[in-house]
């Protein structure tokens, strides 16, 4: 009698991974490379333009007819993500089907799928279908393992922050039109059965806006054909959310635990706070808060007359950020219970998954720490990850040297700034940075750091054009396209453009992709990251750049002292060599640790008072 092949559980991913969203459009179009093989990946929908560019691209690449959805067209911006999404998802079902009806054969995609997958009991009854000898019985095999495929899904990403008013023709349109609910309103109306990832902070406004859509309410069945994860860098953030959501009734399927410095994109420094005690706290308390939520969850349901649940809906913990290697990959998802983790920036050096034009390909592999810089870049205010060999930043510089500082703003995705004018202009404009230049000029004589002010403007970059310039670039859509890329330090670690492939084997310990065989553990990276912050943050705020009081310093020291000693006990978990190093590379942290504490910083400044260096 044949073996009998269990069916793919549509509720457990076939990879243990996911790729996050990166840029506006790194990943934009990252599904139709992946999602046949069972990876999940994430795509920002809030550049409408972008998305609409993409659209175009891919219907004329397919054959498929394309109808653009003009500007003044009523809510253009939501029906254009909506149609993008769309096309993904057909495109996708289509890869999907091919790929079932494929051979067993090497080279083709349904070997692919299978090859690529991870030790686990779906990979061993593919292996034992390609040792049998039998014709009849490894047919019957084959067609079980058809059905088996389970595509990854397409998720999306909407910056939280991104919320800011909208104008047409000079008229502020309603609330509704703004970046990030014409982003959901696009995604909630789409035909996809996947999450929306909501990045950035907590968003009311947004929240309550989800709960129209039927989609992200429990069917007949008990399910949810659209779930919401949050992208959190701390368990107390992920609490309030998560209770916030519940309470309109909506549930977090997914808390996606993100390293607050040792990351891509935007960094949100959660005052020291380190990743591992983070985890640890989700790992003691996800069962207490998932009880929590879930009273406050059937109390919403039951205020909209909508039928209650019997027990807490599933919940998972992901982590990213950092992660380079099997090692670290296997730790934290077993010791902390995790579901799954996110791997981002290594994938900028697979060209068939992300969009990096061939420029700045060479650039990645040749990147390390001194020209991947926590800069002050994002108009948003918030520490970006910026390579500072790219085109952008090279342009940026050249408008600078020639008098020119700032960016035209044609998309003004990110105008939040009304200092000047009525109406919201972005930092990165060349209207906004002239007036606040002239602003600066003029006090110069009262302020000690007005050099450092005006840095502080020039620094700002225009990311909702220039996050673009990779894809518009790589696939001809806008070949003179400038283009910044936002890898996390950890590009550092690898130096070759690799296959999906070989990036999947690194993953799982089949290969190493490492530059550096012995490179330091991502959590001591991260703390290693913090000191550098914390050392920054305490220069500004001596010579008066920022303002800081002693409480916020205070709080990060003794979170930074207490991350050092649960990494001690942790510790007793790594094998003996990896053990001593850890603790190695602790040690050294901790000494800096001191003696940033008590050194001085600025003529007869202590960077803090004596009660707060103090005690360490």
């Amino acid at each position: 009698m044949p073996e009998r092949i269990e069916q793919a559980n549509p509720t457990e991913p076939p990879h243990s991974f996911h790729i996050p969203v990166m840029g506006t459009g790194f990943t934009v179009d990252t599904p139709l490379r992946v999602a046949r093989y069972g990876i999940t990946s994430v795509v920002s929908i809030g550049d409408d333009i972008l998305v609409e560019q993409m659209r175009g691209y891919h219907s004329r690449q397919h054959d498929l007819a394309f109808e653009a959805i003009g500007t003044d067209e009523e809510d253009y911006r939501a029906r254009r993500i909506t149609a993008y999404l769309n096309l993904l998802h057909e495109l996708v079902e289509a890869q999907v089907e091919e790929l079932r009806r494929a051979p067993f054969e090497s080279g083709s995609d349904i070997t692919r799928y299978f090859e690529l997958l991870p030790e686990s009991p779906l990979k061993q009854q593919y292996r034992r279908m390609q040792t049998c000898r039998d014709a009849d019985t490894r047919r019957e095999m084959q067609d079980r393992l058809r059905r088996c495929v389970t595509p990854g899904r397409i998720d999306v990403n909407i910056m939280t922050k991104v919320d800011g008013d909208r104008y047409q023709h000079g008229r502020k349109l309603p609330p509704e039109e703004c970046v990030a609910m014409s982003a959901l309103r696009g995604f909630a109306q789409s035909k996809l059965r996947s999450a929306v990832v909501f990045s950035a902070g907590m968003n009311r406004r947004l929240y309550t806006y989800a709960a129209e859509f039927p989609d992200f309410l429990l069917d007949g069945d008990g399910c949810l054909r659209k779930k919401i994860i949050l992208k959190v860098s701390d368990f107390r953030s992920a609490h309030l959310q998560g209770k916030l959501l519940a309470s309109r009734g909506l549930w977090v399927s997914e808390y996606r635990v993100e390293s607050g410095l040792n990351c891509g994109g935007h960094a949100f420094a959660a005052k020291g706070q380190l990743m591992g005690p983070i985890l640890e706290e989700f790992r003691k308390s996800r069962t207490a808060m998932s009880e929590e939520l879930q009273a406050v969850y059937n109390k919403a349901l039951a205020s909209r007359g909508l039928a209650t649940t019997e027990s807490a809906p599933p919940v998972a913990i992901t982590a990213q950020g950092g992660i380079g290697s099997f090692a670290e990959d296997v730790f934290i998802r077993s010791y902390y219970g995790l579901e799954g983790t996110g791997w981002g920036t290594p994938f900028l050096l697979v060209p068939e998954v992300t969009n990096v034009d061939q420029d700045h390909l060479t650039k990645l592999c040749e990147a390390d720490r001194t020209v991947v810089r926590l800069s002050e870049s994002s108009p948003l205010g918030v520490p970006f990850w910026n390579l500072g060999t790219s085109d952008a930043e090279e342009t940026r510089r050249r408008r600078i040297a020639e008098g020119r500082p700032g960016s035209s703003c044609p998309k003004g995705y990110l105008s939040t700034n009304t200092e000047f004018t009525e109406r919201p202009i972005c930092p990165a404009s060349r209207g906004f940075q002239t007036k606040k230049l002239e602003a600066i000029k003029a006090g110069a004589a009262m302020d000690p750091v007005s050099d450092a002010r005006t840095e502080t403007v020039l620094s700002k970059a225009c990311l909702c054009l220039d996050l673009a310039g990779g894809v518009l670039r790589k696939c001809g859509i806008v070949p003179e396209a400038k283009t910044a890329v936002c890898c996390g330090p950890g590009i550092a670690d690898f130096s070759r453009i690799a296959s999906l492939d070989d990036m999947v084997d690194h993953i799982y310990g089949r290969l190493s992709l490492l530059k550096d065989q012995a490179r330091r553990h991502m959590f001591v990276t991260e703390l290693e990251l913090y000191v550098e912050y914390l050392r920054d943050e305490m220069q500004r705020n001596a010579i008066g750049l920022i303002e800081r009081n002693n409480r916020y310093f205070d709080d990060f020291r003794q979170n930074l002292n207490d991350g050092i000693e649960y990494y001690r006990t942790l510790a007793q978990q790594f094998r003996q060599r990896k053990r001593q190093d850890f603790l190695k590379d602790l040690d050294e942290l901790k000494e800096q640790l001191e003696e940033l504490l008590t050194e001085t910083i600025g003529p007869g400044q202590l960077a803090l008072a004596p009660h707060a260096a103090s005690g360490l």
